[in-house]
């Protein structure tokens, strides 16, 4: 294992990240687990197999400090960082009437801002190291508008930071290495939503870890920029 590969992954105490994490470690990859619930981290890097495979660290991802000290533990135990997944966000009930201003700001900053500084405190090895995978989780609601959502408004500003990444990537630091996926969910059950939806109408976390694996495992040449991956059941 000492020459697996190692994903970074926010948000990963429950949902899309831990069972991406598990599929990871299942194909071979090491594994850094980032999230505010260091309980669950723990639990989750134990069942993964230990520290010789999975490590957690508690990671506010709107704030930079703790990005950059996640990124620096993880090199520190692994020794090299081959992907990352910006995975971490939560919603809010739709309506402009809707919700504290409070629950907004948090939404924007982790859903938003946390991507950016995802990338922020990444970035400089994934260039020095000429290689390495982005994936972004945005979402089905940021390729159309939603009423009354203002999630939907920030997971907008993700596929526009997945594809903004890509061209920096290519244009102004002129790499044509790292690779750039935002994928986009429609309806899954996961934590996130307080009222599950019908497990017999939606997607599993598990069909979000597999196209995750898919993108990673394509040929270095091919850069799978967006994977929009619906229910057959969800109509829009």
């Amino acid at each position: 294992m000492s020459d697996g590969r190692v994903m970074l992954i926010t948000g990963a105490s429950s949902g899309i990240g831990a069972a991406t994490a598990r599929h990871a470690v299942e194909a071979g990859w090491r594994v850094a687990l980032g999230a505010r619930s260091e309980d669950k981290l723990a639990e989750l890097a134990g069942d993964l197999g230990g520290e010789e495979v999975a490590i957690g660290q508690r990671c506010d991802v709107t704030a930079l400090a703790d990005q950059e000290a996640f990124v620096a533990t993880t090199l520190e135990r692994f020794g090299r960082l081959d992907s990352v997944f910006a995975n971490a966000g939560f919603g809010a009930t739709r309506g402009f009437l809707e919700e504290s201003e409070e629950q907004w700001r948090s939404m924007i900053l982790t859903n938003v801002l946390g991507v950016a500084l995802s990338i922020r405190a990444t970035l400089p090895h994934m260039l020095e190291a000429d290689s390495g995978h982005y994936l972004i989780t945005g979402s089905v609601a940021g390729r159309r508008a939603l009423p009354g959502s203002l999630y939907s408004a920030t997971k907008w500003a993700v596929t526009a930071i997945a594809e903004g990444l890509r061209q920096e990537l290519r244009q102004m630091h002129e790499n044509h290495s790292v690779r750039v996926t935002v994928i986009e969910p429609g309806m899954v059950d996961t934590p996130f939503f307080e009222n599950r939806p019908d497990p017999d109408r939606s997607l599993v976390a598990d069909d979000i870890a597999a196209a995750v694996m898919y993108a990673l495992g394509q040929p270095a040449h091919v850069d799978v920029n967006e994977i929009l991956i619906r229910p057959t059941s969800q109509p829009l």
